[in-house]
């Protein structure tokens, strides 16, 4: 059986929260974590989120960046990042340009590997989540 985070499209595994997300599944029946109509909805989330620790949160660095996304108290923060960082071919301290189309996805596909133990998406499958960063799902 898939791992729990590619069986709700939600492969970073986004937490439950009052966030309404676009492509989020009528049926909500995961009691911690989203569930995406596809993969792609839950990418571009994943996506958005990474997004907002840059610009609002100030997360500049990969390292940055993973240690907000799994904090210690969570998660072996410092295997992830080493992990991420190691899948991405980068140091930890890496500045990462969110505009960057081609890292954020190796970036997104080396999480999603830590997060579920493998990651089945292409990398134009998590391009295409990414070019939804502002698309509104339409059923």
């Amino acid at each position: 059986m898939a791992a729990r985070g590619i069986r709700n499209n939600n492969c970073l595994n986004i937490r439950l929260s009052s966030e309404k997300w676009e492509g989020l599944s009528k049926t909500q029946n995961d009691k911690s974590f989203f569930q995406f109509v596809s993969p792609e909805w839950g990418i571009r989330a994943a996506y958005r989120i990474l997004c907002t620790y840059n610009t609002k949160y100030h997360c500049k660095t990969l390292g940055q960046m993973i240690s907000r996304w799994a904090p210690p108290n969570e998660n072996d923060t410092l295997n992830y990042i080493r992990f991420v960082a190691r899948f991405c071919g980068v140091q930890p301290e890496y500045e990462v340009n969110i505009n960057n189309e081609d890292f954020m996805a190796k970036m997104i596909i080396g999480m999603c590997r830590m997060e579920n133990g493998s990651c089945p998406y292409t990398e134009e499958l998590v391009k295409k989540g990414i070019r939804l960063k502002n698309a509104k799902y339409v059923a």
